[in-house]
């Protein structure tokens, strides 16, 4: 699962990470706070690979409006090639959704929610896997997505049963479809390494939140 993100990576500097043209319309950054339904980074294959802008909620060809179904940011690894909503866009339409940490959330015992910043131990960008898809009449389309997810490795439990699908460097062209097939055995957990975690204030919980304070570790207790 993954609901929340944080990327901080200017746009020019992402663009030569991924060795991809820029488009005109990125989305500001830094920002702490990348919610549901609004445009993220996004990488697609091409002659030249581009950075682009897409809504995070991937809208099926059938959803009459935007808000016509369940709201669609993740895909689950085990289904994602045979569900309706993303087999097609699994085979053909697969892209990498960059940030720099994503949020999750436990609970107290009282129910109060507490939020955890996860990222990369190594300081590296985090690149999710993701499917994406078009949607809506020529003169008002949409390109849309969702990141792909995976049952959670063993320290990623302690927090949430599920974890977003993190590609490696060496296999970004291969998700992309660049390198020929085998874009499926890359849905997996990262290894147990791979990531870090710690706790965050509530502000987060908040959807309107934004600055550096949001990702700054407090005790956790």
């Amino acid at each position: 699962m993954c609901g929340r993100f944080a990327v901080t990576l200017p746009n020019e500097a992402m663009a030569q990470l991924f060795n991809a043209a820029p488009a005109n319309d990125l989305p500001d950054v830094p920002n702490f706070n990348t919610c549901p339904t609004t445009q993220i980074h996004v990488v697609e294959p091409g002659a030249r690979r581009l950075l682009r802008p897409m809504r995070w909620g991937f809208i099926p060809q059938w959803y009459d409006k935007p808000n016509g179904g369940p709201l669609l940011i993740n895909a689950r690894a085990e289904t994602i090639a045979e569900k309706p909503a993303f087999r097609a866009a699994c085979r053909a339409r697969r892209c990498l959704i960059p940030c720099n940490g994503f949020y999750e959330w436990t609970k107290d015992p009282d129910g109060n929610r507490l939020p955890w910043y996860i990222t990369r131990r190594d300081g590296a960008m985090m690149v999710f896997a993701g499917v994406w898809q078009d949607w809506g009449p020529d003169d008002n389309r949409l390109r849309t997505c969702a990141m792909v997810t995976i049952g959670a490795n063993t320290p990623m439990r302690q927090i949430h049963h599920r974890m977003p699908v993190i590609l490696e460097p060496e296999n970004w062209g291969k998700w992309l479809g660049e390198e020929g097939h085998g874009a499926a055995s890359l849905m997996r957990p990262s290894s147990d390494d791979v990531l870090q975690f710690h706790r965050v204030g509530t502000s987060v919980n908040s959807n309107r939140a934004q600055g550096p304070d949001l990702i700054q570790e407090i005790p956790a207790g």
